[in-house]
């Protein structure tokens, strides 16, 4: 489906401990660590953090407008849902801690369209 390694190996060198470890953060805490990434300086340099912070950014946009909208429109009985998209999530996140790239339906490729990672 893409062209990307499994392993991120940037001209700086391999993925370190703490790239994967603020990767899966992003997601799990999405998303508020993935704005912290990405007006850190230091984080938002590194390609393997910034394309997960990125990409948590706009999944964590998703589930909270989807969860707002459900739980409105079913007055709450719904809202499970947001919970259920966010054990996605930590499933994401526990491929970004392995030191993947996530590949996420429609959001990947989204991304690189906007050219953000």
């Amino acid at each position: 489906m893409t062209d990307q390694p499994e392993m991120n190996v940037s001209a700086s060198g391999e993925v370190s401990s703490d790239d994967r470890l603020w990767s899966a953060l992003a997601y799990v805490f999405a998303p508020i660590v993935s704005i912290i990434l990405l007006v850190w300086e230091e984080k938002k340099s590194r390609p393997f953090t910034r394309y997960h912070a990125y990409q948590s950014l706009v999944l964590g946009v998703i589930i909270w407008a989807i969860s707002f909208v459900v739980s409105l429109f079913t007055a709450g009985l719904l809202s499970c849902l947001g919970f259920i998209l966010w054990i996605a999530m930590l499933y994401w996140a526990y491929k970004a801690f392995q030191g993947e790239y996530v590949q996420v339906p429609f959001v990947s490729e989204f991304v690189k369209k906007q050219g953000w990672a």
